[in-house]
């Protein structure tokens, strides 16, 4: 399985009709991470998308993750999953994928990264979103506060989720992220590839 070392931009997309070529224009511009989410899909139309960006990831040496689901992560030979708060538990995700898969976790306040930090089997937490954001409805933004806690408390890689564009990127660097989730910035880009290239930029930057 592949690993996060050196792993800073992370892609989090929904399926869409130009999926192939969505994500190989973001990897072309230097996403070295990529999640496929999609709350919407049932579990056989999800696995086949998922099979269809695990390809094209695999042709750019990037780990491919599936979100929430563990059973058909590892179905589709995923090289991790991401969990939130109300999804599966990372330990059992950990057990389903075995000790080489990656397992993110999503945390939204100090005290979730407080017991992220005593879970074994969590590879990486992420922190947000920084600013609220339509990926989350519902769900208030919790600013570049709960960067700076991540940054000093946090006892596994994390990356920082929720308006990441390369604006936002020198000040959440300045709170202390190094790793960046991106949504909207890409999945909203007309050219993805130069998009993804002008983030990556600005994260090498800063």
């Amino acid at each position: 399985m592949l690993k996060l070392d050196g792993r800073r931009l992370y892609l989090c997309t929904a399926d869409r009709s130009d999926l192939a070529g969505f994500l190989a224009a973001c990897l072309r511009g230097g996403v070295d991470l990529v999640q496929l989410r999609d709350k919407a899909l049932d579990a056989k139309p999800l696995l086949e998308r998922a099979r269809l960006a695990r390809d094209v990831c695999r042709d750019h040496g990037v780990p491919f993750i599936l979100n929430d689901r563990p059973d058909l992560a590892l179905e589709v030979e995923a090289d991790g999953v991401h969990v939130g708060q109300a999804d599966a538990p990372a330990a059992l995700a950990r057990r389903i994928l075995g000790p080489d898969a990656i397992v993110g976790l999503s945390t939204h306040a100090p005290a979730e990264m407080d017991e992220a930090s005593g879970m074994q089997g969590v590879d990486y937490v992420s922190a947000g979103p920084v600013s609220e954001t339509p990926t989350k409805p519902g769900r208030a933004g919790v600013g570049l506060d709960y960067v700076r806690y991540a940054a000093a408390h946090a006892a596994h890689p994390f990356y920082v989720t929720g308006g990441v564009t390369p604006e936002t990127v020198p000040a959440m660097a300045a709170a202390g992220a190094s790793r960046f989730v991106v949504v909207r910035y890409l999945t909203e880009a007309a050219d993805p590839e130069a998009a993804a290239r002008r983030l990556r930029d600005a994260i090498d930057g800063a």
